[in-house]
């Protein structure tokens, strides 16, 4: 009985699992790709990219909590995590395009800040025939270490994987779990 629900869960979340991949791989760094379909219109998807600390996963924060994170959809903001006492820029908003429905931060996540490594972490959402969205997120990540950039890949595909769906599962039902 147990097998029959957990397939029966797996199928359910089916429509908002990301289809991922690193779609390239170099010595100094990879480029990674998610897709995640909706049912909410891009204007909808577009303006809850802002609401950040709503979606993205606590457990890719410096304090665990996804709350503190924000960012306004507006060229030259900060994608900024407070922290007790201080903060942490994630990242800068390089584009804000809301007509295009497109958002790209440049961004170092993580250990790759501390790689002196640069990223462009790119949210595109394309309307759908009959209705709703996809949302094709992409993370293009340079100027690594040969080792680094090998290690990195597949663990940052993971975690931007989980952040793609996270933000589908919010736009559509507003709670990213």
């Amino acid at each position: 009985m147990k097998i029959e629900w957990a397939a029966v869960l797996i199928l359910s979340f089916a429509p908002l699992a990301a289809q991922a991949e690193v779609v390239e791989r170099t010595e100094a760094g990879f480029r990674t790709k998610r897709t995640v379909e909706i049912a909410a219109s891009p204007d909808k998807a577009y303006a809850a990219l802002g609401q950040i600390g709503s979606w993205w996963d606590g457990a890719h924060t410096y304090t665990g909590k996804a709350s503190n994170m924000t960012v306004k959809l507006e060229a030259g903001a900060c994608f900024c995590e407070a922290l007790p006492g201080g903060g942490v820029r994630h990242g800068v908003v390089a584009l804000a395009w809301p007509d295009q429905h497109t958002l790209r931060l440049d961004a170092a996540l993580g250990p790759l800040q501390d790689e002196g490594a640069a990223g462009a972490l790119t949210f595109q959402i394309s309307p759908k025939a009959g209705g709703g969205s996809t949302v094709t997120v992409t993370y293009h990540v340079g100027g690594m270490r040969p080792a680094a950039a090998k290690a990195f890949a597949d663990p940052v595909d993971q975690v931007i994987g989980t952040q793609a769906v996270r933000f589908g599962k919010f736009v559509d039902t507003g709670k990213p779990d």
